[in-house]
Parts: C-alpha cells; structure tokens; sequence
C-alpha cells in the first residue's frame, strides 16, 4: 500500500515542480505576462478538473490537481511580491 502512495505523491510533485518552472520561464521571456493571463489558464483548469466525464483515470486526475496547485502558488507568490 505505501508504494502506491509514493507513486502519486512523486508524480504530483513531478507535475508541480515542472508546472512551475513553466510559469517562471513564461514571466521572465514574456513581458506582456500578468498575473491576469496565468488567473485566466487556471479558470481554465477548473474547467478541465471539473470535466472527467469520460474518466481519464488517476495519473491524469493527479497531474491536473499538481498543475491547478502550481498556477494557485505562482499566482500568490506573484501578488504577494506586488
């Protein structure tokens, strides 16, 4: 049972990191980026998390939860600096 565990947590945290370093690289290469365009992806995100219709299964359900956790930190972290 613990390494079922592990897997999901290394996976969220996979996701999570690499999410963010996106959202870094966004913000430095593209000085048209506010936080207003990162909020708008992640109404999208809502979006997506909230259309499992079809049942994509838990891998894709935990690297939509480590990419809605990602945009949620760089957006507090981004107003937090302003």
């Amino acid at each position: 049972m613990k390494s079922s565990v592990d897997w999901r947590a290394v996976k969220h945290e996979e996701v999570f990191e690499q999410e963010l370093k996106g959202l870094q690289r966004r913000r430095e290469m593209d000085a048209l980026c506010t936080v207003k365009d990162i909020e708008s992806v992640l109404r999208q995100l809502y979006i997506m998390d909230g259309q499992n219709w079809d049942g994509r299964g838990e891998p894709q359900d935990i690297s939509i939860a480590a990419t809605i956790a990602a945009h949620e930190h760089f957006i507090a972290q981004w107003k937090a600096e302003e």
